[in-house]
């Protein structure tokens, strides 16, 4: 039996708040002003990272989106906008600390950054990228080595929401086999993207496939949806599994 053979339609009881400190760094947010879906100016980025501290995070890694046809989002741009959420949060006296990377989507344009180590990483040289929701790409796999060929650790940003691989669990399997860490976002565990998201997360959550656990807030709404998390069973199976890398970045 695969890796992913497991099971289905298990009971959920509700269970004391989890206790998201132990974590200590969220991976996957947008908090940086202006440049992206996320957080539209400084004040919204403050409350958004006074909310994450209020839930026990003591550093973020936000992650803005870059891609070609979209948010043209350059290490310059994203590093500029860091300096300056840094200023303020240094300013309004708030207790977090606050790194970038980016969060990088897999068209054309981004084997070219990553052969020109034009991409921005976080702790151990990970590198954060998504897919599109509509169907595989064709380059997945090229650009997945030439990521390690070039030294990176690929990331692969929120696997439970790629409908195109729910009936196929050999691609999950595919991907771990060669080396892609997987982050987990925390509120798929609500059903926020719907329940086969949900029943996929958790069937992962079963096989140990995630690294990592990211927010992917972009509003106070994730920040609620994030409350409505830490009861769920299985944010306490992960968070207990000892197999997230959060507390040490």
């Amino acid at each position: 039996m695969g890796l992913f053979s497991n099971l289905f339609g298990k009971r959920e009881d509700a269970m004391p708040p989890a206790d998201l400190s132990v974590l200590r760094c969220d991976v996957h947010s947008h908090f940086i002003p202006g440049i992206d879906d996320g957080a539209q100016n400084l004040q919204q980025s403050i409350e958004l990272l006074s909310a994450m501290r209020e839930l026990g995070y003591t550093k973020v890694v936000t992650t803005p989106h870059s891609m070609a046809d979209g948010y043209k989002n350059t290490p310059e741009i994203i590093l500029g906008g860091l300096e300056k959420l840094r200023a303020e949060v240094k300013r309004v006296g708030l207790d977090i600390e606050v790194d970038a990377a980016a969060e990088y989507y897999l068209d054309h344009e981004l084997e070219k950054s990553v052969v020109e180590h034009r991409v921005l990483t976080f702790g151990d040289k990970y590198l954060l990228f998504e897919l599109p929701f509509i169907s595989e790409p064709q380059v997945l796999l090229p650009v997945i080595f030439q990521m390690q060929t070039q030294g990176f650790r690929p990331v692969l940003a929120h696997p439970e929401r790629y409908s195109y691989w729910y009936n196929d669990f050999s691609k999950y399997e595919r991907l771990k086999e060669r080396g892609v860490l997987f982050q987990l976002n925390t509120i798929a565990l609500t059903g926020a993207y719907g329940p086969k998201a949900k029943e996929i997360a958790e069937r992962l959550i079963d096989a140990g496939a995630y690294e990592l656990l990211g927010s992917d807030c972009h509003s106070m709404g994730h920040i609620e949806a994030i409350k409505n998390t830490l009861t769920r069973p299985y944010l306490h199976k992960l968070i207990a599994s000892g197999k997230l890398l959060n507390a040490g970045l």
